[in-house]
């Protein structure tokens, strides 16, 4: 198994940076278990103004399957209800995401 880097944005709502980073100052330990468990490695999301960047490496078999299970997560669903409400996407991302996947044009180690 590789890793695969992934890159993402979403906008937060005018208003709602604060909430937003208030949340994420304490993330609960349910969903942090199911990031874990659903083989996403070195996740962290930065803020510019009202953009959102998130960077995180997958390291499982099935990307497919693993988001499948984190998005089944009771724990995680009551999560998103929360950061859901706070975020807008982009309208160009694709369909059944609601974070934006950027093309990774360079990368070294």
């Amino acid at each position: 198994m590789g890793v695969t880097r992934f890159g993402q944005v979403i906008r937060v709502r005018p208003g709602s940076v604060e909430a937003y980073e208030r949340l994420h100052a304490d993330v609960w330990p349910g969903v942090l278990a199911t990031i874990d468990r659903c083989n996403i490695r070195n996740y962290s999301i930065f803020r510019h103004d009202e953009t959102l960047f998130a960077y995180f490496e997958y390291v499982g078999g099935d990307f497919a399957a693993d988001m499948a299970a984190m998005a089944s997560d009771p724990i995680t669903q009551e999560w998103w209800k929360l950061t859901d409400a706070m975020q807008e996407p982009f309208d160009e991302r694709e369909p059944g995401s609601w974070w934006l996947t950027l093309p990774e044009v360079f990368h070294t180690d």
